[in-house]
């Protein structure tokens, strides 16, 4: 089975779990734990070039890091592209069709304070651009009325299924909604959406078996493996320039390179 297919075949029942990652290393980690499809973060791919996220990283960086995950890992590989980086979708779909061409199978595409029409353009594009060259890409749009607070709290669950709606009938394969935690919207938006639903791991969210039962079919880690890596590094940082040594990690330098071996 060709990974587009097969990476839409795991949304098709039970829950999909992505680890997040941004480099080839960190998608050999994932792999090795037991992944069955790789993610990137916007945010943990930004950080690894030395941009913020926010579609500060420039294309090209984004490219090469899908080339190299994909040079790494044969797993199905969807890839977090924030707006598109630009409004305009002819240039969306022109991305979309590099990052096809690298091997990727699904992108995540977002709507922020963004107009909910130019998403819907920029998800036909994207969705045309890939059927060009014969793959079925698995289009996650993101909707971030939860994350911002783009409508009041009593009205989230409403306006979520309007976007929902626009994006499904643009051509959206998924519906991501990033901050949707209690376990009652969870089950309102997975049953009217008409679109596998992705949420984000927050502290707040159910266990994995009950998001489940509830209808969401893929959780994301989201930016979060990369902040405690982050984390981890800067408090090695600190403890080396204060006192010379390094505390030594669960894994070992014979561990980690022999994860690197080709």
């Amino acid at each position: 089975m060709k990974n587009d297919e097969l990476f839409h075949r795991l949304h098709s029942d039970g829950l999909l779990l992505l680890a997040n990652c941004w480099d080839g290393g960190s998608a050999r980690v994932a792999a090795s734990a037991g992944a069955v499809a790789l993610a990137t973060s916007s945010a943990a791919v930004a950080w690894a070039h030395g941009y913020a996220d926010g579609s500060h990283l420039p294309v090209e960086l984004l490219l090469q890091t899908a080339r190299g995950i994909g040079r790494v890992c044969g797993l199905p590989l969807t890839v977090d592209i924030e707006d598109g980086y630009g409004d305009d979708p002819v240039a969306v779909g022109a991305l979309v069709r590099q990052l096809v061409e690298a091997g990727v199978v699904g992108v995540n595409i977002e709507d922020g304070n963004g107009s909910v029409e130019l998403l819907c353009e920029k998800i036909a594009a994207a969705r045309a651009a890939a059927r060009a060259v014969d793959v079925h890409l698995y289009l996650n749009v993101r909707t971030d009325v939860y994350l911002r607070g783009l409508a009041p709290a009593g009205d989230r669950v409403a306006e979520t299924l309007r976007r929902a709606a626009l994006y499904r009938q643009a051509g959206a394969s998924g519906l991501f909604v990033p901050g949707l935690a209690a376990e009652d919207e969870i089950a309102a938006v997975a049953q009217g959406a008409g679109l596998p639903l992705n949420v984000m791991a927050l502290p707040s969210l159910p266990a994995p078996a009950r998001l489940r039962e509830l209808g969401v079919r893929r959780l994301s880690a989201g930016s979060a493996i990369g902040e405690a890596t982050w984390s981890q590094v800067r408090r090695s940082v600190d403890e080396f320039l204060a006192t010379g040594k390094v505390s030594p990690g669960a894994l070992g330098y014979g561990a980690i390179n022999a994860l690197m071996v080709a």
